[in-house]
């Protein structure tokens, strides 16, 4: 293994989550550390810990330190640089400070590092479509999956499948997003973010069997998943199953009582209007 992967596997951004999260939140996501014997005394690994461990507190001051460390250094150190400056940029929602980033690490990265590039190209079209330019979006992860089928990642190709499906989507090229949804569930047929979105892609479509079907695969995978009950209660209220949605609806509140998924649930509740044995609110 190299340094550089070494290095990203021990403080870097986790490419492995059970979900496939929204622009947003993708780009915040980091690997927790591993635990070793020994504290690592390697300088690079030290600077990266403490730029990473700026971000929630001070993101501004984590981004100062690696622009300056990224114009000070060369190689490997370089490329750490850079991957902090993307998350601190993300931070701060700086997308276009963020996708430059993550492209220049990316790009500085050795090529039979495939994996790695893979990471840093997903990163950088993650960014490109937070900050709305899905078109640049699109050929970053196009890349990306290309680096991630390299280095044989089914995890990594099927998260850039699924923000090249959301750029698509954002571009109404509906049918070939169909086709990326396709290729994360046949990449990772048991996890449930690629069928939560194949399932809501079919409802925008208004193909509700489809949708429902999708639904249904999802709820077996994660059953306690919030925002596949409240996908599931809207699939079912546009197909005239309002017992079916409020039910979905209801197990979402008894899940997660205290969640904004719980909070989106009792506004359709109270959209819906009480059920047939429940009384009227004044």
């Amino acid at each position: 293994m190299s340094m550089l992967l070494a290095l990203l596997l021990q403080v870097g951004p986790h490419a492995g989550t059970d979900t496939l999260p929204d622009p947003h939140d993708a780009l915040r996501d980091r690997a927790p550390r591993e635990t070793a014997l020994e504290p690592p005394v390697d300088p690079t690994s030290q600077w990266l810990q403490t730029c990473l461990d700026l971000l929630d507190e001070d993101a501004s001051r984590a981004h100062t330190l690696a622009q300056i460390r990224r114009n000070e250094a060369s190689g490997a150190d370089r490329v750490i640089a850079n991957h902090c400056l993307g998350l601190a940029a993300t931070e701060l929602g700086l997308w276009n400070d963020a996708r430059s980033a993550f492209l220049a690490a990316r790009d500085e990265t050795p090529v039979e590092e495939a994996r790695t590039r893979a990471r840093f190209g997903a990163m950088a079209g993650n960014a490109a479509l937070a900050g709305g330019d899905a078109e640049e979006a699109i050929a970053l992860l196009s890349a990306a999956q290309a680096d991630a089928r390299s280095a044989a990642s089914a995890t990594l190709e099927a998260i850039a499948a699924a923000d090249m499906a959301r750029a698509l989507v954002a571009l109404d090229r509906r049918q070939e997003a169909l086709l990326a949804l396709a290729n994360v569930t046949r990449l990772e047929p048991d996890k449930a973010e690629g069928w939560l979105l194949t399932a809501t892609l079919f409802r925008r479509m208004e193909r509700l069997d489809d949708a429902q079907e999708a639904i249904e695969r999802a709820a077996m995978l994660a059953p306690q998943n919030a925002e596949v009950g409240l996908e599931a209660g809207v699939i079912a209220v546009l197909a005239g199953r309002e017992e079916s949605a409020r039910q979905s609806w209801q197990s979402v509140i008894v899940m997660q009582p205290d969640s904004p998924a719980a909070a989106t649930a009792k506004t359709y509740l109270a959209q819906l209007g009480p059920g047939p044995e429940e009384p009227a609110t004044p």
